[in-house]
């Protein structure tokens, strides 16, 4: 009879992945599992804040937009949960109000699209602000003032897309479509 005793698995931590790219999200998780997560994705907000319930995970990778949906909603439920949930928003339509909004429901971090798992995972670990962020000389384009200001409006209207259209005087589908380029860069 052998004698040896096993080490205990030692507990992998908790990670909620949300992200409405089935490929990305397939590829992120495999990633994320291979650092040393136990990582449950969704596709979908509702799925999301399902999972959110049933595990109450210690780390969390959103994405800004899920569908027409605003992953800050879940951002601000996963706070909820548990103030210690270290909460990372990914986004390919990064704003300054959206991060702003991030900042304040609850998010450590945010990081633009294309980010790769070992950018998010030192953004998970990251406690401190970087001193040395660039600041650019030159001011926004008219067009990034534009995407700018219909992301603040949005928010203002807590992602109702058809409440911010009203407020801006324009056509819900005119400001959608709006909405579904990605924010010129200056």
């Amino acid at each position: 009879m052998n004698s040896q005793k096993s080490l205990p698995d030692t507990p992998r931590p908790s990670l909620l992945l949300v992200d409405d790219d089935p490929t990305f999200c397939g590829v992120l998780k495999q990633a994320l599992e291979k650092r040393g997560f136990e990582v449950h994705a969704a596709q979908d907000l509702e799925t999301g804040a399902a999972l959110a319930e049933q595990i109450v995970p210690e780390y969390a990778v959103i994405d800004l937009r899920v569908g027409h949906d605003s992953g800050l909603v879940l951002v601000k439920r996963l706070h909820s949960l548990d103030a210690n949930t270290r909460i990372v928003v990914l986004t390919g339509y990064a704003s300054i109000a959206t991060a702003v909004e991030a900042i304040k429901l609850g998010a450590i971090q945010y990081l633009t699209k294309p980010a790769d798992a070992d950018e998010i995972v030192a953004a998970l670990h990251k406690d401190q602000g970087d001193v040395s962020v660039e600041i650019k000389e030159k001011p926004l384009s008219v067009r990034r003032l534009e995407w700018e200001h219909l992301q603040k409006v949005l928010i203002e209207h807590g992602g109702n897309i058809s409440a911010a259209a009203r407020a801006l005087g324009m056509h819900r589908r005119t400001l959608q479509r709006k909405l579904d380029k990605r924010p010129v860069k200056e």
